[in-house]
């Protein structure tokens, strides 16, 4: 006999799912930022080499 109601696992799934994307997004963002904050270094070095 088939169960009846609403799927076991569905909810929890959806859950996780959601909160790794979350965290995935998270990490992504920091990296970008990261990478932003080197280049704008690399500039300031550049631009003060540049003046001496």
């Amino acid at each position: 006999m088939a169960k009846k109601g609403k799927a076991k696992n569905t909810v929890n799934k959806a859950k996780h799912t959601k909160l790794l994307n979350r965290k995935k997004a998270k990490l992504k963002k920091e990296q970008d930022t990261r990478k932003e904050r080197l280049k704008e270094i690399a500039k300031m070095k550049q631009s003060k080499n540049e003046e001496q």
